[in-house]
């Protein structure tokens, strides 16, 4: 059952981003543009996302236990450190040149356009890489049993 709910969000997620066009990386380039022909789109999209999750986030808060998992997943960690850092950085500065992020690009593949599908075989390249370089060495990657502090 937690694998059809994680389906259907996904799906959900899916259709919101093509609906409101931010599978295209022109929409997502022309935001971060802000001294040429800016555009505000992704702006609206995000003060969506903020309201659903303002709207939700107090009733989830009441809930003891999620309906499809045995505990709620919580940040184990209360202070950013060099791998956040640099990872974020490096995921802006992807987002800006290609004007895609991980899921729009997923849902982008659905075009049959060739930079999404460049985008996401690069990706998944970059994923393995990292998954070779880090294999038996935490080196600062964040686990749910690692403590605080």
């Amino acid at each position: 059952m937690s694998r059809l709910a994680a389906f259907v969000a996904g799906g959900l997620f899916g259709i919101g981003l093509a609906v409101s066009s931010m599978t295209r990386p022109e929409k997502i380039v022309g935001f971060l543009d802000v001294f040429g022909p800016w555009d505000p789109t992704l702006a609206f999209v995000m003060a969506g996302a903020l309201l659903a999750h303002g709207a939700t986030a107090p009733v989830v808060r009441r809930v003891r236990t999620p309906l499809y998992a045995p505990t709620f997943e919580q940040p184990v960690r209360d202070r950013p450190d060099a791998a956040l850092i640099g990872g974020s950085a490096l995921f802006g500065v992807g987002w800006g040149l290609a004007g895609f992020c991980p899921g729009p690009a997923l849902v982008a593949l659905a075009s049959f356009d060739a930079r999404p599908i460049v985008f996401v075989t690069a990706m998944v390249a970059g994923m393995a890489i990292f998954t070779a370089t880090r294999r038996g060495a935490s080196a600062g990657a964040l686990t749910p049993e690692e403590p605080c502090g």
